[in-house]
């Protein structure tokens, strides 16, 4: 019988599989090829018919013979005769000619079922070494998924071997480089869980196949299972300590593993920090008898919250809210990031005062009045100028979302604020 071969290492493991060999250069013409050229064959039989219907201009040049194959012939009929060529084979039932013939379709499936089920499948694996040798990964990737469909098969069609020991042993050994070839395809196409099957298949049959732990861990690396990837390849190594692609594999791993361990061992340190700020945070609200609450929906204030300032670890900084202040009269409002507790109503509208959109001028310091709602959805009158901490100290009011509201109303319309407010908690 032949002798069994894995793939070359030199090709095996190379890290730039996908780099094309100059001897192949990718797949182009060799030098001397013309396809127009008159003597080369033909794709299909030009149809004469077909070819004199092109011809609308009596002059034009006549178009070249691989070309007028081709535009001959319609859609349908290129497909039928397409359809007859094993390579573009999609219907074996229409695969045949007007006799229900296709002489190369039956040669290859003759040689499908001649000789020994071994030898059938090493056929198979050979055709899959040829296609990996030319980069055509999912070409060889069905060979090896036939050569394996082979070797499993429940039904045996092939003929009997001369020695079954010796058959037996073949099919052992084809169903492991089968395996761990394909697996090399799956690589090379993405395929990574399925390199990992691959790989496990053909470590069941020999435990010690260097390269199903080396593509094993290249495959879980792609998946980004670093602790698996890790594993895969120290398996590898202690079975060959000196395999140059396991060394790279283990490299590439450890940079990413120590990349993954820094990420979190920073994130676990920000929430740490995160969850010791909200502590502190949470004592000193408490200590100065202030009370908070949040909703299922807070709204949008992208990085505005309340903080300690300047030091958010330490409780005796100050506290800063963000603030909205509503103009209910005239639907508008002012956003604030940063009210400190030891500011003013005052401190802010000093700034805000004019208010460009208060074209009969009733905004301005001394003629506002501001309200706060109660916990009890009441009112209270809001000193313009105490400090905030001053006003939300004691529980009578509570800060929402981590947003004080408060409302600014003309002295003129007070009445009706507090009236249509009154109206809204009792309806």
């Amino acid at each position: 019988m032949s002798r069994i071969e894995e793939l070359p290492d030199d090709f095996d493991e190379s890290l730039n599989l996908n780099d094309v060999p100059p001897e192949i250069n990718q797949g182009l013409p060799q030098p001397g090829f013309d396809a127009f050229a008159p003597g080369n064959d033909l794709p299909f039989p030009i149809n004469e018919e077909g070819l004199k219907a092109l011809q609308t201009d009596p002059n034009a040049p006549d178009l070249p013979p691989a070309i007028a194959a081709v535009q001959s012939h319609s859609k349908e009929e290129l497909f039928k005769m397409m359809n007859q060529t094993p390579l573009f084979m999609t219907d074996i039932e229409n695969a045949g000619d007007e006799n229900g013939e296709n002489v190369l379709l039956d040669a290859l499936q003759a040689m499908q079922n001649e000789g020994t089920k071994a030898e059938v499948a090493q056929t198979f694996k050979e055709q899959g070494n040829e296609a990996v040798s030319e980069l055509r990964w999912i070409d060889a990737k069905e060979f090896y998924t036939k050569s394996i469909a082979v070797i499993f098969a429940k039904v045996n069609k092939w003929e009997k071997p001369e020695d079954p020991k010796a058959e037996e042993a073949l099919l052992r050994k084809l169903e492991e480089v089968s395996h761990i070839n394909r697996a090399l395809c799956n690589l090379e196409l993405g395929n990574y869980r399925a390199c990992t099957l691959d790989c496990a298949a053909a470590l069941k049959v020999n435990p010690r196949n260097v390269k199903a732990f080396y593509r094993s861990s290249m495959a879980l690396f792609k998946l980004d299972k670093i602790a698996e990837a890790e594993d895969a390849a120290n398996r590898g190594l202690a079975i060959d300590p000196e395999n140059k692609s396991l060394k790279t594999a283990s490299q590439k791993i450890a940079e990413r593993k120590a990349n993954v361990e820094h990420a979190a061992a920073r994130k676990k340190a920000e929430e740490e920090k995160l969850r010791k700020q909200n502590m502190v945070l949470s004592t000193a609200l408490r200590a100065r008898q202030i009370r908070t609450r949040k909703t299922e929906q807070p709204p949008d204030m992208e990085d505005a919250k309340i903080r300690l300032v300047p030091d958010p670890l330490s409780p005796e900084s100050t506290v800063e809210f963000p603030a909205v202040f509503l103009y209910p009269m005239e639907a508008q409002s002012d956003f604030i990031k940063s009210f400190s507790e030891m500011n003013s109503i005052t401190d802010h509208l000093e700034y805000l005062f004019p208010l460009p959109w208060d074209t009969k001028k009733e905004y301005n310091i001394n003629n506002v009045e501001c309200f706060m709602q109660t916990v009890t959805g009441g009112l209270i009158k809001a000193g313009k100028k105490l400090p905030l901490l001053q006003i939300l100290s004691g529980g009578k009011v509570e800060v929402v979302d981590e947003l004080v509201s408060i409302f600014i109303v003309p002295l003129s319309k007070t009445g009706k604020f507090i009236a249509e407010m009154k109206a809204r908690k009792t309806g």
